[in-house]
């Protein structure tokens, strides 16, 4: 069986470095994209079976990129977990209204964030 893959979109390298080496040894493929704009054709081009998106981003951000995927459908169906800096109560109603499946504030808790992504995607598949 392939190992799922997760697209990480988040424009900090050392946090997106530290995100693929912990899913890598968590038995999951990773792609990773560092702005808004690249977000979505990658998510085209990968088609991950999950992606962990910051709000935060250059080139559109993550609320703009969580719609264009919501309007594609061939996105449409991938589930999105919101790994964020931002204040948590007004981003988190408005990401999980536009179709987030779960919403973490940085720093997350690995444990806490891993068993989201299990969760996820046992219910997505």
């Amino acid at each position: 069986m392939d190992k799922p893959k997760i697209l990480i979109v988040d424009d900090d390298p050392d946090l997106v470095q530290a995100l693929n080496l912990r899913l890598r040894a968590n038995h999951y493929d990773t792609a990773c994209a560092t702005e808004g704009l690249s977000a979505v054709s990658m998510a085209y081009r990968e088609r991950p079976n999950l992606i962990i998106l910051d709000l935060g981003l250059p080139a559109g951000d993550g609320f703009s990129v969580l719609e264009r995927l919501q309007q594609n459908a061939n996105l449409a169906g991938i589930p999105v977990i919101i790994l964020t800096a931002r204040d948590r109560e007004s981003s988190r109603d408005r990401a999980l209204k536009a179709g987030a499946s779960a919403f973490f504030q940085k720093p997350v808790d690995n444990g806490r964030l891993l068993s989201a992504i299990r969760t996820t995607l046992q219910y997505w598949s």
